[in-house]
């Protein structure tokens, strides 16, 4: 990781000053009051390098502008059952924070399907969960904690990986282009848990897929890794599956609350909050219903296909590799 210096921050702050006052305006949502700090965020998404740091994030603005990501948050889905359609199959949940002070966001990675909406409300929810960790979460957190926080925790659950996981590349890469792209550094570690046997083969696949600067914080925890993520987050901050009865290794703690549920606080706060600020502007903008199209990387379809050709041709021709990967087909997920 590139160590950035003062210079480099007053440098790339100087280039800020000369971008277009729509920039700048959408630029306060990004920073939300630590403007520097965000500045170090793009230079070290770029190893220290001033203008190609510069030209990220002038794309990045641009991005927010052109898409309205300032109003993304006032973006209700609706009705509830497609909401509930989406957090059923879109599984992330907010289960606590580290004794940092770090937001613990919970993936079920393993079981996430995508197939109950359109890519274009997948995307929607998760630009809207971004948005809401940035700009209420992380400034809460700052608050309560007394120092300045900015990152967040992921903990991948791979309970229920299946080979035919790898039909949704396309959706997973195009959402971690955003992420790569608009919210660099937004992650402190990205813990993997649960991972069955067949995680070793489509983490060969997607592995190539991964920015570098992705790949050095990812950390494969044994089982739950409940031992190791004691060692910084309390117990009832640990999401529902990593929760483990007392005296056992195998079995979960079935009185864990699932953070993944419409049900939990976080998504209820999140929800009422998204029907909150849409109904503040509603005299001035009339809420539209349907989901939001959201501009999408250009070059991320041809760089999934090539890489997935490569990379399954590569296990399809290894001795013993599963006979699965010959059916594979990447689904588009267009389902309006």
């Amino acid at each position: 990781m590139a160590v950035v210096s003062q210079e480099a921050i007053n440098e790339f702050e100087a280039l800020m000053e000369k971008v277009d006052e729509s920039l700048k305006r959408t630029f306060q949502n990004v920073h939300q009051g630590y403007p520097h700090e965000t500045l170090t965020r793009f230079l070290k998404a770029r190893e220290g390098n001033v203008p190609k740091a510069h030209t990220m994030l002038v794309d990045c603005l641009k991005w927010r502008v052109q898409n309205n990501i300032d109003d993304m948050l006032s973006k209700v889905i609706v009705p509830v059952d497609l909401y509930r359609a989406i957090r059923d199959s879109q599984l992330i949940g907010l289960s606590g924070y580290s004794n940092e002070g770090h937001p613990i966001f919970a993936i079920g990675a393993g079981l996430s399907t995508f197939d109950r909406a359109s890519v274009h409300y997948y995307v929607q929810s998760h630009i809207q969960i971004n948005e809401y960790r940035d700009r209420v979460i992380l400034p809460a957190a700052t608050k309560k904690y007394g120092k300045h926080v900015n990152k967040c925790i992921k903990i991948l659950d791979m309970t229920g990986l299946r080979i035919s996981a790898l039909n949704q590349i396309k959706i997973l890469t195009l959402i971690s282009s955003i992420d790569d792209m608009n919210y660099p550094e937004k992650t402190l570690t990205y813990y993997i848990v649960n991972a069955p046997y067949v995680f070793s083969a489509c983490w060969k696949v997607v592995k190539p897929l991964l920015q570098e600067r992705t790949r050095r914080k990812i950390d494969v925890l044994s089982g739950s890794g409940q031992d190791e993520l004691l060692k910084m987050i309390d117990y009832s901050s640990l999401p529902h599956f990593c929760q483990k009865t007392s005296g056992s290794s195998n079995h979960l703690d079935v009185d864990a609350e699932n953070c993944y549920s419409l049900e939990h606080p976080f998504h209820q706060q999140l929800y009422a909050y998204i029907k909150q600020q849409a109904l503040m502007l509603e005299p001035i903008k009339p809420i539209k219903h349907g989901s939001v199209h959201v501009t999408l990387p250009e070059d991320a379809d041809g760089m999934i296909a090539k890489t997935l050709e490569s990379e399954l041709e590569k296990l399809t021709d290894a001795d013993g590799s599963p006979e699965s990967f010959k059916d594979l087909r990447i689904i588009d997920n267009q389902k309006s």
